[in-house]
């Protein structure tokens, strides 16, 4: 994923970039960077606990099923990318819709 890119299409779904801010007082998805995404989550960063949240909320936040959001890096970082599938198009069009027109995938 090129480091100006929060997410690219994929030919099965999408890829997007997320930092993501654990204990936070809510859960709560929105544009971040240009680099990435922001993530908020109650959840605190031990046991896999903030992963799983974030899961949740990626799955939620693109109207997908949980078994459709991969993380594919960042276990333990607060940089991750994760892996969303599902149709490419609408999965997009959800992602810009996070950013408004100012960011095209």
């Amino acid at each position: 994923m090129p480091a100006s890119e929060a997410w690219r299409s994929t030919p099965d779904g999408i890829e997007i970039a997320v930092r993501v801010t654990p204990r936070a007082p809510r859960d709560a998805f929105a544009a971040g960077t240009p680099e990435h995404f922001a993530a908020r989550l109650a959840a605190p960063p031990r046991d896999g606990a903030a992963n799983a949240a974030l899961i949740v909320l990626t799955a939620r936040t693109f109207a997908v099923g949980k078994r459709a959001v991969t993380l594919i890096s960042g276990d333990t970082a607060r940089l991750k990318r994760v892996r969303i599938a599902g149709d490419p198009m609408k999965l997009a069009e959800i992602a810009r819709s996070l950013y408004g027109s100012g960011h095209d995938g």
